[in-house]
């Protein structure tokens, strides 16, 4: 069990962090200690589930953030800079599932994929990197899919061959180089930078269906949101360990 002190004084803010993933997420790390700010489009509902978290004993926070809306992510930077001065842990949860077939896909929701999955964790990135780098061992962590890896939708003996879901893989292609871009920024730093795939979890996001509970799902997350000084970086992970690209 992780030591609980060596966490107090340590800031983690999840995007999405009102729900699903993102809720366990930052349970979890507020359990180890973290003070968890619950990045929310929906700031009541950003509040209410602070307030759970905080029924639990758990440093809670809303923070109004939608990943689409640059003004709120510029607010949220600020208001953390003047409150904390530093993001130990950033999870870039926020996300959408579009799984139309290429033949029924339109460019609008290509697009609108693309706006909350690549360019809304970009966004929220770039405008937390000063905090990042004023934490001491940063952790970032792209909450990413398999369905993303090219090779895998390459390979027709694997499972992921035929989920060709256009809009949602390609968005997280897109965002894995990410991943790879953001760890070479900080590679002169104790940053730490990963995607990793929760696996199929019964989330919202998956209308309930799923092989395993947001708490399974959000241990991986929870892993690479603590790794170790020795830890990988630049990497794609899941639960059996590294993912193709």
């Amino acid at each position: 069990m992780r030591d609980m002190s060596a966490q107090q004084g340590k800031v983690a803010l999840i995007t999405g962090g009102n729900k699903g993933l993102g809720f366990e997420t930052a349970r979890q790390l507020g359990a180890l200690g973290y003070t968890v700010l619950i990045g929310a489009r929906d700031e009541e509902k950003g509040a209410q589930a602070a307030a759970r978290l905080q029924e639990q004993g758990i440093d809670a926070h809303v923070i109004g953030l939608d990943v689409t809306a640059q003004a709120t992510i510029e607010a949220a930077a600020q208001t953390m800079k003047t409150k904390y001065g530093k993001l130990d842990v950033l999870v870039n949860n926020a996300g959408i599932g579009d799984r139309h077939k290429f033949t029924d896909l339109s460019l609008a929701d290509l697009k609108k994929s693309f706006d909350t999955n690549f360019f809304g964790a970009f966004a929220v990135s770039q405008a937390m990197l000063p905090l990042i780098e004023n934490a001491d061992a940063p952790r970032v962590v792209n909450i990413s899919s398999s369905i993303g890896s090219i090779t895998l939708h390459s390979d027709p003996n694997s499972g992921v061959y035929p989920l060709k879901a256009l809009a949602y893989s390609s968005s997280k292609t897109a965002f894995n180089q990410l991943t790879t871009h953001l760890a070479f920024t900080l590679r002169h730093t104790a940053a730490k930078v990963n995607s990793v795939c929760p696996g199929f979890v019964a989330t919202d996001f998956n209308n309930g269906y799923g092989d395993l509970t947001p708490e399974q799902g959000s241990r991986i997350i929870v892993r690479y949101a603590t790794l170790a000084e020795d830890g990988p970086t630049g990497g794609f992970f899941n639960e059996q360990g590294v993912i193709p690209w």
